[in-house]
This record gives structure tokens, sequence and C-alpha cells, in this order.
């Protein structure tokens, strides 16, 4: 996949964390998941240069390294997401959320350690692309995003069931 089609996607991501930082109502059938499956088939796809997953000269540690760079995506970035946002509810019923300076902290340091895991990674001599970094960004979204939404589930009101007894 070209360069400048990867920048995108990962200025798309951005966009998204940086709206997130602004109160915004949560709803049920909010369409939270489409960024991260297009983000996770790009990754996963791999057909351009420079954007293979795993190294060829280092298989072994290349997996281990993106195992690493997935969990720390998860829980760094995507648990903390979740558990440091602001979810209240309206007046009206409506669920809003919106981030913290945890959150903005908690990201800070996700992307730190991510950062560290491919300094790491080049002084050992493996060479992952870009697939590995959209496959991070996609699984911290998702995960993130699923989170949010479960627990702002607890918030909204059930629905109100309405019978006739006879």
């Amino acid at each position: 996949m070209p360069g400048f089609a990867n920048a995108l996607l990962i200025i798309a991501a951005g966009l998204l964390a940086i709206r997130q930082t602004k109160p915004q109502r949560v709803r049920a059938a909010r369409r939270w998941w489409p960024l991260p499956v297009v983000l996770a088939y790009c990754g996963l796809r791999g057909s351009g240069r420079g954007s293979h997953l795993i190294d060829v000269h280092h298989r072994y540690e290349s997996i281990a390294l993106l195992s690493v760079e997935l969990l720390v995506g998860v829980a760094m970035v995507a648990a903390a997401w979740a558990c440091t946002s602001h979810i209240r509810t309206e007046p009206d019923g409506s669920v809003r959320s919106r981030e913290t300076k945890a959150t903005a902290v908690m990201r800070g340091a996700g992307i730190a350690s991510r950062l560290g895991l491919v300094g790491m990674a080049l002084l050992i001599g493996i060479h992952q692309g870009t697939g590995a970094l959209l496959l991070a960004l996609a699984a911290s979204l998702l995960v993130g995003a699923g989170s949010l939404e479960l627990r702002s589930g607890a918030l909204r009101p059930a629905p109100v069931l309405t019978a006739t007894v006879r």
C-alpha cells in the first residue's frame, strides 16, 4: 500500500482521537467499528513494499514484537481510554462521554511505549513495515471504542416494555 494512503489512514485515526476530546453523545447504534476494520484490513493486506507485518530475517523476534505491540496498544491505550473517560447521563436520558486529562496522559504513555518498542526493534535489526503500526492502531481503536460502548451501556435507561395482562 502506498505511503500516502497509510498517512491518510493514520491522519484519520488522529482526527478521530482529537474529536473524542470534546463531549459527544454516545449512541447505542453508533458506528464505532468501520475505521478499525479498514485499518486492520490495510495492515494485514500488506501488498506494497515496506508494509509487511513480519521481518522475514527475524521471524520469531518479529512475531514477539508484534504481540507485545498489540498488547501495549490494547492495554495502555484502549483500556485506559475506556476507563478514564468521563461518562455522564443528561437530563433528557442521553449519554455523553469526554476524555479527561488522565486519558491524554495514558494515550501519550502508550504512544511513547510503542515508539520505544519500534526503536528497540530497529536496534536489534528487526524491520517491520507500516502494517504492524496499522494493525496495532486498529486493535486499540476497536477495543477502546467497544469498551467505552459497554461502559456507557450501563448508564442508558432500560427500554420500557409495554405488555397487557390477560
